[in-house]
C-alpha cells in the first residue's frame, strides 16, 4: 500500500498556511530591532532580546513534533496545532507593535515566536505524511515558495505604506511609527486567514491508513529504528554529560571572572555557559532514566541528539554556521545600515527611519530572490549535486553579506541581498531535501523537531556572543556583527561537501 500521488493544487493548499506563517515571521526579522530600538535598547544588548524566538523555537518545536505524532482528532493529526498558532500568533502580532515598554515588547517576541512555532513546525512534518517520498521534494519547494512570497510582501509592508499610502514612518521618542504598526495589523490578519486555508482545505491519513503504510514498510523501518536507538549507550550518554558540564561550569567561571574585572559586563554570555551546563546535566539525567528502563517523549528527544542518522549530523554543522549567520543579519542589519551607510543612530530622526524603511526593501528583494531561485537551484543541482549547489549558494549568501561594508548605498544594499537572496533559498530546501531520505517516517514529526536544534542553537550562540564582539572588538560598530556573518556562512558553504547521504536524492524528482 502506498501514498497516492497528490496533483499540484493539493501540494498547494496544504503548503498555502506557509505564507501566513512567513509573514509572521518576515515581520519579526525586519522589524522587531526597530521596535527594540526606538523603546531605548543599546546596541550590544540587542541580541540578548532576540534570544526569545531561538530559545522558544528550541523548546517548542521537539515538543509539538513529539505531541503531534501522537494526535488525533477532528481536524487530524497537525492541523489543531496550525490553527491554535495561528489564533495565538495574530494576537501577538497586533500586540507587539504597541508594546509600552521594552521589556513587554520582549515579553510579547516570546509568546510571538512560541505560537508561529506551534504552527510551523508540524508543517515540514505534513509533507513527511501527507506525500511519497517521490513527491517530498515538490512539497518543501512549494513551502520555500510560500516563504519567500510571504516574506517578500510582509517584509515590503513598511515602505509599502509610507510611500503608496503616506502613513507616517516617524513618531515620537518611544512610539513605534504607525506604518510599522499598520504592517503587523495587516501580517496578524493575514497569517490567520492563510493557515485557516490550509486547515480548511487539506485532508490528512487517518491512524488506520497511516498503520498501513507503516505495515507496508516495516522491515525498513525497523532497520531504520534500530539505527537510531541503539546508537548511544547509556554510559557513553553520561559520559558526554558529564563534560558538557564541566566546560559549562569552567566557561561560567571565566565569564563570572571576566565580568568582574570588566568595566563593560556582558552578563548576556552566562546564557551561553549555562546552556552547555545544562545540556550535559539533562545528557546524564537521561542516562540514569534510560539505565532504569525509563522510556518517555522526554528520554527520546533528548537520547535523539546523539543517535541522529550520520547525514543528520552532518548537516548539523552546515545549518549553525548558515543560521548563526542569518541571525548577525536579522538582529544588525537595522543598525549597520542605519549607521554605517546613513551616518545616524536618532531614531526620531527622519535620515534613522528612511534608512530603516530601506532596510524592509532589502529583506524585500532576498525574499523576492528566494522565491525566484527555488525553481532555479534544481536546474543547476541536476548538473551538479546538491552538495555543489548548496556549497555556491552559500558562498553567495556571505559574500553578499559581506559586501554591505563595501557598497554604502541604496542601490549597493539591494546587490548585496541577492547573494543572501540564492543562500536563503537553498537554506529552506536543499538540507531538507538531503536529510529526507535518512529518517525514519514513524518519527518525522520530533526529528524535523529535533533538527530544528541546529537552526535554534546557532542563534542563541550569535544572540550571547555577537554583541560581546561588537563591543569588545569593534567599538560598537554593527557592520562588523554582518561581516562575521558573511564568513560564517562561507564556512557552511564549504562543509557542506563533507555531507553524506544513505541515497541519491534528486530534488528535481
Amino acid at each position: 500500500m502506498e501514498k497516492r500521488k497528490l496533483g499540484f493544487w493539493e501540494i498547494w493548499n496544504m503548503s498555502f498556511g506557509f505564507l501566513g506563517i512567513q509573514f509572521g515571521f518576515a515581520l519579526q526579522n525586519a522589524n522587531t530591532s526597530r521596535i527594540f530600538d526606538t523603546l531605548g535598547a543599546e546596541v550590544d544588548k540587542i541580541g540578548l532580546y532576540w534570544l526569545a524566538a531561538p530559545l522558544t523555537g528550541l523548546i517548542i518545536q521537539p515538543i509539538v513534533g513529539y505531541f503531534s505524532d501522537r494526535t488525533w482528532t477532528r481536524l487530524g493529526r497537525r492541523r489543531p496545532y496550525f490553527l491554535a498558532g495561528a489564533i495565538l500568533s495574530s494576537i501577538a502580532l497586533i500586540f507587539m507593535p504597541n508594546s509600552p515598554t521594552l521589556w513587554i515588547a520582549i515579553g510579547t517576541l516570546w509568546i510571538m515566536d512560541s505560537s508561529i512555532n506551534i504552527s510551523m513546525e508540524p508543517f515540514r512534518a505534513f509533507v513527511g505524511d501527507n506525500l511519497s517520498e517521490k513527491q517530498r521534494t515538490l512539497g518543501f519547494a512549494m513551502q520555500s515558495f510560500f516563504i519567500g512570497l510571504g516574506a517578500v510582501v510582509g517584509s515590503a509592508l513598511p515602505y509599502v505604506f509610507t510611500n503608496w499610502f503616506d502613513i507616517k514612518n516617524t513618531a515620537p521618542e518611544g512610539i513605534v511609527p504607525p506604518s510599522v504598526k499598520w504592517s503587523f495589523y495587516v501580517g496578524g490578519i493575514v497569517f490567520f486567514l492563510a493557515v485557516l486555508w490550509t486547515v480548511m482545505k487539506s485532508k490528512e491519513y487517518s491512524p488506520e491508513e497511516l498503520e498501513a503504510f507503516e505495515n507496508a514498510k516495516k522491515d525498513t523501518q525497523k532497520a531504520n529504528e534500530n539505527d537510531t536507538e541503539t546508537g548511544c549507550t547509556e554510559k557513553r550518554q553520561f559520559n558526554i554529560g558529564v563534560i558538557l558540564s564541566v566546560i559549562g561550569l569552567i566557561l561560567s567561571y571565566f565569564v563570572h571572572d571576566m565580568n568582574a574585572k570588566s568595566e563593560n559586563s556582558h552578563k548576556e554570555l552566562y546564557i551561553l555557559s549555562i546552556g552547555i551546563l545544562v545540556a550535559g546535566v539533562l545528557f546524564a539525567l537521561v542516562s540514569l532514566l534510560r539505565k532504569n528502563k525509563v522510556r518517555n517523549g522526554f528520554t527520546i528527544i533528548i537520547t535523539d541528539l546523539l543517535n541522529m542518522p550520520k547525514t543528520m549530523k552532518q548537516l548539523a554543522w552546515v545549518q549553525f554556521f548558515s543560521w548563526f549567520a542569518l541571525f548577525a543579519m536579522w538582529i544588525y542589519t537595522t543598525k549597520a545600515v542605519t549607521g554605517h551607510v546613513f551616518g545616524t543612530n536618532d531614531t526620531t530622526s527622519k535620515v534613522y527611519n528612511d534608512a530603516a524603511d530601506w532596510v524592509s526593501v532589502m529583506f524585500t528583494v532576498y525574499n523576492g530572490v528566494a522565491a525566484a531561485v527555488a525553481f532555479l537551484l534544481p536546474v543547476l543541482a541536476k548538473r551538479t549535486s546538491n552538495k555543489f549547489t548548496h556549497m555556491l549558494a552559500l558562498i553567495a549568501g556571505g559574500l553578499g553579506l559581506i559586501s554591505v561594508y563595501f557598497l554604502s548605498d541604496k542601490v549597493g544594499l539591494l546587490l548585496a541581498m541577492v547573494g543572501v537572496g540564492i543562500a536563503w533559498a537553498s537554506i529552506l530546501s536543499i538540507p531538507y531535501a538531503m536529510l529526507s531520505g535518512s529518517l525514519p517516517s514513524s518519527k518525522m514529526g520530533y526529528y524535523m523537531g529535533v533538527f530544528n536544534f541546529f537552526i535554534v542553537i546557532p542563534q542563541i550562540v550569535a544572540g550571547t556572543i555577537l554583541g560581546f564582539l561588537v563591543n569588545t572588538f569593534f567599538n560598537d560598530k554593527p557592520i562588523y556583527a554582518l561581516i562575521i556573518g558573511g564568513i560564517s556562512m562561507i564556512l557552511a558553504g564549504l562543509l557542506t561537501l563533507t555531507v553524506s547521504t544513505n541515497k541519491k536524492i534528486d530534488i528535481n524528482e
